[in-house]
């Protein structure tokens, strides 16, 4: 079983606004995140992906960002990148297609969350090609539930 750890929670309440940072959050099955944008229906780039939601959470991995500020000098902050939750220790590029939990509530790996054009802008440096899937990881929530900062990401390998 592949297993992985909870570093950051992020949030973003409007369009635009600069994440915050929470110790927990409450995750309703198709809905999202509880306080995000895209949780209250304002986020505009809802979407799908083969016929699968894949805006109700985003993660990334921790090792993704320090390689990323290693190899280029930078000292960005986990929350810079704005994925929902940063993990650590497992590979979630490995999770698309998959079932895995974090604190007894259900996700499942939709597809790679590459990054994109506004990100890039807003951190203004160059993010391709060298995060080109490593941009972490869009999924669906498939149960209601909480999770928080320490708790253990599980997949069935």
């Amino acid at each position: 079983m592949a297993a992985g750890t909870i570093l950051g929670i992020y949030v973003a309440a409007t369009k635009g606004a600069g994440v915050m940072g929470h110790q927990k959050v409450s995750l309703k099955a198709g809905k999202g995140i509880e306080g995000d944008r895209y949780f209250s229906q304002t986020g505009k780039n809802r979407s799908n992906y083969k016929g699968q939601p894949d805006w109700e959470i985003t993660l990334i991995e921790s090792e993704v960002i320090e390689s990323f500020n290693q190899r280029n000098g930078h000292g960005f902050h986990n929350s810079d990148f704005r994925r929902n939750l940063v993990t650590q220790g497992i590979g979630l590029n490995d999770l698309v297609g998959k079932t895995f939990t974090i604190n007894n509530v259900s996700f499942y790996g939709v597809q790679l969350c590459e990054p994109c054009a506004s990100l890039q802008k807003r951190l203004g440096v160059r993010l391709l090609p060298d995060l080109v899937h490593q941009g972490g990881l869009r999924a669906q929530i498939r149960s209601n539930g909480v999770i928080a900062v320490g708790d253990r990401v599980s997949a069935e390998d």
